[in-house]
Formats: C-alpha cells, sequence, structure tokens
C-alpha cells in the first residue's frame, strides 16, 4: 500500500548510517553517495522509503556481489529510469541499477547510477530544486497525497502520473540551474557533461 507520512526528521541520519555501511563495502569503488527522493528534502512529505543513490564509473558483476552481500536484493528486471521527453540525451544516459531491502528490514531503495550521466545529475538537481523551492515541495507533496488516496495499491499508476510532474518540476529547475550555475554539493561536472539534459531536440 502506497502511504505518504509527514517529514521525519530522523530521515537524514538514517541515511548517513545506510551510506555508511555502503561506503564501507565498496571503498574507492563508491564514486559518491547521495540521499536522494522526498525522504532528502527537509519537511516534504513522503513515502517512508530512504532513496540512497551511488554513483560508480561502471557496472559490473562485482558491484552486484558486493551490495548483495550487504542484503540489497538486486531488481534485475529494472535497468532504466523513466527518460524525460524532448531530450538529446542517449538511453544510456538513463541506464541504472536497482537494489532494495529485503523484507522487515529499513525499507531502502538504492539506484546505482554512472557519475556523470544523466539520470544520476537529475536526481541531485530535483532534491536541490525542492529543498531551495518550499512551494514546489509543497505542491509536489499534495499531488503524491492526491495519487496515493486514488491508487493506494496500484505503484504503477501512481509512478506513471508522477513521472511528468517531475519532468515538469525539472523544467523550472534547470532554468534554476542555469541561472545560479548550480552543481552538486562536494562534486563540480564539466559543462559537457551536462549538455544532454533536458536539452530540447532541434
Amino acid at each position: 500500500m502506497i502511504e505518504i507520512v509527514e517529514y521525519n526528521p530522523r530521515w537524514p541520519a538514517e541515511f548517513e548510517q545506510i551510506s555508511a555501511r555502503i561506503g564501507a563495502a565498496l571503498g574507492s569503488r563508491a564514486l559518491r553517495i547521495d540521499h536522494i527522493g522526498s525522504t532528502s528534502v527537509p519537511g516534504l512529505a513522503a513515502k517512508d522509503i530512504i532513496d540512497v543513490q551511488l554513483a560508480v564509473g561502471h557496472f559490473g558483476e562485482d558491484l552486484v556481489q558486493a551490495l548483495t552481500s550487504l542484503g540489497f536484493i538486486y531488481r534485475p528486471d529494472i535497468t532504466h529510469d523513466h527518460q524525460p521527453p524532448n531530450t538529446s540525451c542517449r538511453e544510456s544516459d538513463w541506464e541504472k541499477r536497482l537494489f532494495k531491502s529485503p523484507e522487515g528490514r529499513r525499507r531502502v531503495n538504492l539506484h546505482v547510477r554512472i557519475l556523470g550521466r544523466a539520470n544520476q545529475r537529475y536526481a541531485l538537481l530535483f532534491r536541490d530544486y525542492l529543498r531551495a523551492h518550499p512551494a514546489a515541495a509543497g505542491g509536489y507533496a499534495a499531488l503524491k497525497r492526491i495519487l496515493a488516496a486514488y491508487h493506494p495499491d496500484d505503484l504503477e499508476a501512481y509512478t506513471l502520473i508522477k513521472d511528468p510532474v517531475c519532468d515538469v518540476i525539472m523544467g523550472a529547475a534547470e532554468e534554476w540551474a542555469q541561472a545560479t550555475g548550480w552543481a552538486p554539493a562536494r562534486e563540480k561536472y564539466k559543462a559537457a557533461q551536462r549538455d544532454c539534459i533536458l536539452r530540447e531536440k532541434p
């Protein structure tokens, strides 16, 4: 059942604990580990699931083995993120690996993406834009509550409706990023790595 709950101030600390375990297991293979999704935005109502983004240099079977050894469950059926319309990106820019926590453990979605690709940047910019714009975050929370009320047992319908709304928010986020010179904290990207993200096709 999809349930949206009020923001929990313990979520950041829970992320730090999860991040520490992943970092210790992967060492230098983990190029960066970020708290993403709604639980990473202070004050934002969310599903009580910690979304973690692990950025790596490449995918591989050794990565799957390392994360499953921590207890994460690999989802081989999920290989790509939703791709926003009218982008000039390659399909590979939206490739990922997804892991979930086992039943009975703290609920976690672990998204593994390649550092510098469109989907890795998308998650960080979306998060930072909502952190900086409480009105947008409030509207997003209201949408999620409505979707959960109408589709409490249909995650596919919930996601299919929510994804295009996220793309609309990202349009504003891209303008904000250009105006402010935004870059993810502790990481600077070359301009060439950003060019394809949400640039419309001619």
